[in-house]
C-alpha cells in the first residue's frame, strides 16, 4: 500500500514557537531524509500562518504552522524546501546522512548539507517556553565538501544559508521585542534579513583532476546549500 503523510512538522499546535525558529529547517531536512523511500509523499503542514481552526491569532509571529507568516515574511522552514527545490534531477552517491548531493541536466551541481542539534532541555521546559526566547547556537566546527568526476571547467559557486540569525527572522522579532503588531517599515526590515539571497558567491575553476573542495563553518542547526553553476 502507499503511505503519504498529509500533515505533519514538528509539533502538533499551532501555537508552538519551535515553527518560528530557525531550528525548524534542519528538524525538516532531517526527518525527509530519515523517511527515505519508505513513503510516498509527505506533505507539511501548513504553507501560510493563515489557519484558523482554533480561531485566528493576532500576533505576526505566534506559533503557527506555516511556511510564511501572516505578513508574507518567510521563516527557516521555507528555505528547507526552497533549497530542497532547487536541487537538481539526479541524485549524486553520498554516504553522509545529513546531506544530499545532485546534478543538473545543465551541468551544475549541488549540495545540500544539515546540522540537526536537539537542544531543547527535555520535558522540564514547555515549548512555548523554551523557544520563545532568543536561542543562540553553538560552533560544530568545519565541514569540508568534496566533489569528484567534475568536469573541469569555470563554476560559479553560490553559497546559501539559514540558521540563527541567517534568514531567521524570529530572531530579530524577539530582538524588536515581540511586539504585537509590525509596522509597515519592520515588514519590510524583516523580509530583507530574510530575502534568501546567497551569504557568499565566487568563482571557481575546476581542473582536470575533476576534484571539487569548499569548507565552510558550521553551528548548531545550520542548514547549506552550495550550487556550482557551470558558466
Amino acid at each position: 500500500l502507499e503511505l503519504h503523510y498529509t500533515e505533519w512538522s514538528a509539533s502538533y499546535t499551532p501555537a508552538d514557537p519551535i515553527h518560528d525558529s530557525y531550528h525548524e529547517a534542519p528538524y525538516i531536512l532531517e526527518k525527509l531524509k530519515q523517511v527515505g523511500d519508505a513513503a510516498n509523499s509527505m506533505s507539511y503542514w501548513v504553507f501560510t500562518d493563515i489557519f484558523e481552526e482554533a480561531g485566528p491569532r493576532f500576533t505576526p509571529f505566534h506559533g503557527g504552522f506555516g511556511l510564511l507568516n501572516y505578513q508574507g515574511i518567510k521563516k527557516p522552514a521555507y528555505y528547507a524546501y526552497s533549497f530542497l527545490n532547487r536541487l537538481g534531477e539526479t541524485e549524486l552517491t553520498n554516504n553522509d546522512s545529513s546531506s544530499w548531493a545532485c546534478r543538473s541536466t545543465s551541468g551544475d551541481f549541488q549540495v545540500l548539507l544539515w546540522d540537526y542539534t536537539y537542544t531543547h532541555p527535555g520535558d522540564s521546559v514547555l515549548n512555548q517556553m523554551f523557544y520563545a526566547r532568543d536561542l543562540p547556537s553553538k560552533p560544530k566546527g568545519q565541514v569540508t565538501v568534496e566533489l569528484k568526476n567534475v568536469p573541469p571547467g569555470k563554476y560559479r559557486l553560490e553559497i546559501y544559508r539559514t540558521g540563527y540569525r541567517i534568514n531567521d527572522p524570529y530572531s530579530a522579532y524577539l530582538s524588536m521585542g515581540r511586539p504585537d503588531q509590525l509596522t509597515k517599515q519592520q515588514v519590510e526590515s524583516l523580509k530583507q534579513q530574510s530575502s534568501g539571497e546567497p551569504v557568499m558567491a565566487e568563482t571557481v575553476r575546476v581542473d582536470r583532476t575533476g576534484l571539487c573542495r569548499k569548507t565552510v563553518n558550521l553551528n548548531e542547526n545550520d542548514v547549506y546549500l552550495l550550487s556550482w553553476i557551470r558558466l
